[in-house]
């Protein structure tokens, strides 16, 4: 990816964006386009950059500044127009500049949207002493409530919410599925609708709209941050003063997208960090954040994980639920569930076979050819090996299938579901198959492989609707899928058959 020095005939930017080295990159969201420029701060990833060429509002638009400006500006003056004395078009330049927070792709480019939204990046909002700024923060709440209000006066439903919780609370050293987690979330969560129903109110009370009651939002009993939940307290008695706000809904996570990107986080809304690496493979963000706060060392998570532990907290299904259960009292419009997948019984350790184990020998044909099947058992009945033996077949073809069974065995042996093996091989197709003699459940078999695994399943698996299948029409395999070509036959006693040339063969 090209990266070149910014382009010094650009417009002059915002003051907030003055003393930030930019870098100009060229980068393609889309793989089948040409790539386009783009122009952001030196040290934004190129996901930031990415973010920016599906949020500008055109194309000309190359830096972030400008792209920033194109709707910031609009909003300052009507801001200005309204009697807002702050320098609001100051206040959200560094928003983005430091990317603290964003609003929706529609405000970027000029559309109107069902419900208009806005991102706090919350980690942003960490101080240097690690704790978290509750007047920044609630500035940027306040400051984005009425954005969103000028951009679209006829909006009754805002959607202000949070992004990359699960960084923030690694960065605070808070396992994601702890009660401290959970408190902490909701602590922030009831602070930012606090000062969104404050900004809501004043809008009321010039005369926008009619208005909704303000209902309080929970305060948790404790917080890891004493600072935040004093901060939610104060917002809270104000917010109730107001008692009516201009719109319905203020709070809510909406889909991820180019937003997300831009402010370059990790993990989307209030969603939990299913893995401790990226997706090159290395160790995650918020997993290194999480090293650095608790004062262990890569090496020491290394050790830990191999002995079996989990060294920086990756939640289940039911820390998801109980943190999306805490949120939800002052967030009004919540994501789905995520379907997370089902944890298998693999370990990162062998379970080895005893040196006399049980087992036993099945000997069949399957299409005509011999084959052995072996197993080995753990003391608890187990299958724990398998053995392949073709014994008429060539030596690759034998070499072939015993080096499978090997493969098989380890990975049993490594925890690996038996039927996960079955689901993949089971009802493969290749010669030889066909009738399958000497195994009074599997009369048919579509292959080899779809016999041993089949097999399996009925005797360890408990599966024995696999090997009753009646697979008589195909177990024939590919040998028995002969062209069936259509013959025009002469009527019975129509006419005499074409007498052929006789054909003259040379011996020697």
């Amino acid at each position: 990816m090209r990266k070149d020095p910014a382009s010094r005939h650009r417009p002059t930017p915002h003051r907030a964006w003055r003393g930030i080295r930019l870098k100009r990159v060229e980068i393609g969201i889309d793989p089948d386009a040409a790539p386009e420029p783009a122009i952001i701060p030196a040290d934004w990833s190129d996901q930031a950059a990415a973010g920016l060429v599906a949020l500008r509002a055109d194309r000309s638009m190359i830096g972030v500044d400008q792209a920033a400006d194109a709707w910031i500006a609009p909003l300052a003056a009507a801001a200005e127009r309204l009697g807002r004395g702050e320098d609001v078009a100051s206040t959200l330049h560094r928003l983005v500049a430091t990317r603290r927070a964003a609003p929706s792709p529609g405000i970027w480019q000029g559309r109107a949207e069902p419900v208009p939204g806005f991102v706090f990046n919350l980690p942003q909002f960490l101080d240097e002493s690690g704790m978290f700024d509750a007047a920044a923060f609630g500035e940027a709440v306040e400051h984005a409530v009425l954005a969103l209000s000028l951009a679209q006066p006829s909006a009754q439903r805002l959607a202000l919410g949070m992004a990359d919780l699960a960084l923030l609370l690694a960065r605070l050293d808070i396992d994601y599925a702890s009660p401290t987690a959970r408190d902490v979330a909701a602590t922030i969560g009831a602070l930012l609708a606090a000062h969104a129903d404050i900004t809501s109110a004043g809008l009321l009370a010039r005369g926008i709209a009619p208005g909704c009651a303000i209902t309080p939002v929970p305060v948790p009993a404790s917080c890891a941050q004493p600072g935040l939940r004093a901060a939610l307290l104060d917002a809270r008695e104000r917010a109730l003063a107001c008692g009516l706000r201009q719109h319905r809904s203020l709070t809510g996570l909406l889909p991820p997208g180019p937003v997300e990107m831009l402010l370059d986080v990790e993990t989307v809304g209030i969603a939990a960090p299913l893995s401790a690496l990226d997706s090159e493979g290395g160790l995650a963000r918020w997993a290194r954040a999480r090293l650095a706060a608790s004062g262990r060392t890569a090496e020491s998570a290394l050790a830990a994980s191999l002995a079996g532990a989990d060294p920086f907290g990756v939640t289940d299904a039911a820390g998801i639920a109980a943190m999306r259960e805490a949120i939800a009292p002052v967030c009004a419009i919540l994501p789905e569930v995520p379907s997370l997948p089902a944890p298998r019984a693999a370990s990162a350790g062998r379970g080895k076979l005893p040196a006399r184990r049980g087992g036993y020998t099945q000997k069949v044909s399957v299409g005509g050819h011999r084959l052995f099947l072996r197993t080995g058992e753990y003391p608890d009945g187990r299958l724990g090996e398998i053995m392949i033996s073709l014994p008429k077949d060539s030596a690759t073809l034998r070499g072939m299938a015993e080096a499978f069974a090997g493969a098989v065995s380890i990975g049993l042996q490594h925890g690996v579901p038996l039927d996960e093996f079955v689901d993949e091989f089971a009802f493969t197709r290749f010669a030889p198959a066909g009738a399958v003699e000497g195994d009074a459940m599997i009369s048919q078999a579509t292959s080899l492989l779809d016999y041993v695994f089949r097999h399996l399943a009925a005797t360890y698996s408990q599966r024995p609707d696999l090997a009753a299948l009646d697979l008589a029409d195909d177990a024939a395999g590919v040998d028995a899928a002969a062209p069936l070509l259509p013959l025009d036959l002469p009527e019975t006693g129509t006419g005499r058959p074409k007498r052929q040339r006789p054909v003259l063969k040379l011996v020697s």
